[in-house]
């Protein structure tokens, strides 16, 4: 069994397709195919189901694919230590950052562009997804960071957490609307039965809204949803439904025609945090952009 088989493996479940394996390993597809069939003759059973449209690990390379993970991790941070002795910091971070969180009061690319500045040799690998499938990837240790939304307050298990947006959730609607004319805070309860515009499932503003509609008695009629908040200001403020958002930015609360009106349950907020396993992350690489992150995304007041 050879370390490039087990990477082999582990790339082709995460794309679930030869072909895009290959391009991401800069290797020809064939090579891969060839390397993993190796793999599996030497273990006695298949990892990989390639009768469907997209590979996926059958049972048994299911329960492989953590230890393989665990291996890869393991020889990356043999490498990432001994280069630490060198001065040079090698190795590769994988950080993921909610939709919607990058337009938000921190500037991700500028944080990302001043690490890479400081340690070129190490490989950042940045993807944008759902809260939801970004804390089973930590979990799962496919990711060494992310910024996530929150949909409940507390600790989560397994993961280490600090809170970079805590803000009111708003209502946001056109100035034509009923909901508009009233003054102060707004019931829960008003949403029933309204075409809502709100952020993708799997969010934590989303996430938010549909516990709190539950626990009113109704469903939420999501109507539209965008991973920008402010496309949701743009939509509400053309009659298109309720938007329920973060207060800020302060662009939205400008927008022509539209009124923002704060909700009346304080349990209705927007939560962004900084997350990791509580372990600590596996390499000198992801530490030290974790440790960047800590000194320069901002503390909610």
């Amino acid at each position: 069994m050879e370390l490039r088989q087990l990477r082999y493996f582990v790339t082709v479940v995460e794309e679930a397709n030869f072909t895009r394996a290959a391009a991401r390993l800069h290797v020809a597809q064939p090579g891969v195919s060839a390397q993993i069939g190796q793999l599996e003759r030497e273990l006695g059973q298949r990892l990989l189901d390639r009768t469907a449209r997209t590979v996926t690990p059958t049972e048994v390379g299911a329960a492989v694919l953590p230890y393989a993970r665990a291996a890869l991790a393991a020889v990356d941070a043999v490498r990432e230590t001994v280069a630490e002795f060198t001065g040079l910091l090698r190795g590769r971070v994988a950080i993921g950052i909610v939709s919607g969180a990058a337009t938000h009061a921190f500037d991700m690319a500028g944080l990302l562009a001043d690490f890479h500045a400081s340690h070129p040799e190490v490989e950042i690998a940045l993807t944008e997804d759902t809260s939801e499938r970004m804390l089973g990837a930590l979990r799962a240790g496919e990711l060494d960071i992310a910024m996530v939304g929150l949909a409940e307050a507390g600790p989560l298990p397994g993961l280490a957490l600090r809170l970079v947006v805590d803000e009111p959730l708003v209502a946001a609607v056109a100035s034509g609307d009923g909901l508009a004319s009233e003054g102060g805070k707004l019931a829960v309860s008003a949403l029933r039965g309204r075409r809502l515009i709100c952020l993708p499932r799997g969010t934590g503003v989303r996430g938010v809204l549909d516990r709190l509609c539950g626990e009113s008695g109704f469903a939420p009629h999501v109507a539209f949803e965008a991973a920008a908040p402010h496309l949701l200001a743009q939509l509400a403020a053309r009659g298109l439904g309720v938007a329920v958002l973060p207060a800020s930015p302060e662009e939205t609360a400008a927008l022509p025609g539209l009124r923002l009106r704060p909700l009346a349950d304080s349990r209705a907020r927007g939560r962004v945090a900084l997350a990791w396993r509580a372990e600590g992350p596996s390499g000198p690489a992801a530490k030290a952009l974790l440790d960047l992150l800590h000194e320069a995304l901002p503390v909610p007041g």
